[in-house]
């Protein structure tokens, strides 16, 4: 949770879930300015579950039930439905983030992902835009944004999307040329947003999302409110040109070369400063009037410890708890069958052999933001590209959304109930311990 004087945020890839340093109490999370007034011997005799022990030869991955969203730890939101919904009865979502923020002295949860358009059964050639709810406590009643006053008789709580190109200005972008829509003969319609994350910092509105793989540019981008949580929205200075940090190869085929940049963006904020966190492994620091990142090329790595080898990794997320950073991963678990005939569950890149199972959160751990971060363990099973955050009684929660391409989620028997706004409880092991995972079984 996040107080909004000094809008230090405290959720997805930018979390402060916990203790503050050289914060004062005004600018902590409502549960950690609690906890710090409590006696020092009520706070040192409390009891943390503890550490599983790590899982050898370091990259396996831990499939156990306890790790899996379950009825007892989870619940999914239930978002107001738009008129695209009403078939399915709930809102198809992927990447979903969830965060909570002190705004005028009262909580407010916030809600948004990445959504496909009607007809379609992805979020991809095309979508769009992006969507947000808003609550007044996690179990809702969870309501569209109202940017009725922004857009009357558009489609209610839609705050960005490439159809609004013709609100452009001299000196405001809302859309770049490189989010436009375009056409071609391989997929036709084609630009989508994929993995948005609002935060509130500093009194206002930030959303940092990606354009996905069918775009002209694909790559991750930051807008900022010019009025509340709805909007309207428009887009800083760095992202005028291009995606954030610089281009490589990656992605499927059909991208051209020189279009894919590092998606998947997060914003991490801590006191005054915020940092932009890019998919995998690299991050910038943003300018104070956070329209671009320093420096814009060449980005600086965290300090990680690899798998060997190490596979493709995305829905890179850093939270602060305890006075240690986290740094979430969402990593695909492969299994393959060992020599002696037993199945082995991994994080091994694909291979002969290899079948995708579940969509993992991953978690390292480091006094820095920058590291050196510890192993990775396996935090929570099938609730990979998700982010961590605080309610506003302290409690420590973790979204998912059960990914429907491929694995486990994607059996016909199950994809019905894939693409959902999920949270799930999270616990931590103390100070000791110093591991999140999803809350586990008794």
């Amino acid at each position: 949770m996040t107080r909004s004087e000094d809008g230090t945020h405290v959720g997805r890839r930018s979390m402060l879930a916990g203790i503050a340093g050289s914060l004062g109490v005004a600018a902590l999370p409502m549960g950690t300015a609690t906890a710090q007034a409590l006696p020092a011997k009520a706070a040192s005799t409390k009891r943390h579950p503890s550490n599983w022990p790590a899982l050898e030869p370091y990259g396996l991955a831990d499939t156990r039930k306890d790790l899996w969203p379950r009825e007892d730890n989870s619940f999914v939101l239930p978002l107001e439905l738009r008129p695209r919904d009403k078939e399915l009865g709930r809102v198809w979502m992927r990447d979903t983030y969830v965060n909570c923020f002190v705004v005028d002295g009262r909580p407010l949860y916030v809600a948004t992902g990445t959504t496909r358009v009607p007809g379609l059964t992805a979020a991809a050639p095309w979508n769009d835009g992006l969507f947000v709810w808003t609550a007044p406590s996690l179990r809702g009643p969870w309501r569209l944004a109202d940017t009725t006053g922004i857009r009357p008789g558009a489609e209610r709580g839609k705050v960005w999307s490439p159809e609004f190109v013709e609100e452009n200005r001299p000196g405001r972008t809302v859309v770049a040329p490189w989010q436009e829509y375009w056409y071609d003969d391989a997929f036709g319609k084609r630009g989508e947003a994929w993995a948005p994350e609002l935060h509130y910092f500093h009194g206002k509105w930030y959303l940092v999302a990606c354009m996905g793989d069918h775009s002209r540019k694909v790559g991750s981008f930051l807008l900022v409110s010019e009025g509340g949580v709805a909007g309207p929205y428009r887009l800083v200075e760095g992202n005028l040109d291009k995606p954030f940090g610089d281009s490589f190869i990656g992605g499927p085929s059909f991208i051209k070369p020189g279009a894919y940049h590092h998606i998947d963006g997060s914003l991490y904020t801590e006191g005054a400063d915020a940092w932009l966190v890019l998919h995998n492994h690299v991050y910038a620091k943003f300018r104070k009037d956070m329209e671009d990142i320093v420096p814009t090329t060449n980005l600086p790595a965290f300090r990680q410890t690899p798998y060997t080898p190490e596979p493709y990794l995305e829905g890179a997320y850093v939270f602060k708890h305890g006075g240690k950073y986290y740094l979430v991963h969402a990593a695909w678990d492969r299994t393959s069958v060992n020599a002696d005939g037993s199945t082995r569950a991994a994080y091994d890149p694909p291979g002969t052999g290899r079948t995708q199972y579940q969509y993992d959160a991953v978690v390292a751990v480091a006094d820095r933001f920058e590291g050196p971060y510890s192993e990775r363990w396996t935090a929570g099973v099938g609730a990979g590209h998700n982010n961590f955050f605080k309610d506003s009684d302290g409690g420590l929660w973790a979204t998912f959304f059960r990914n429907p391409a491929s694995g486990y989620w994607a059996d016909p028997s199950r994809v019905g109930d894939a693409a959902v706004a999920g949270v799930v409880r999270l616990e931590w092991t103390g100070p000791k311990g110093n591991r999140l995972y999803i809350q586990r079984q008794a």
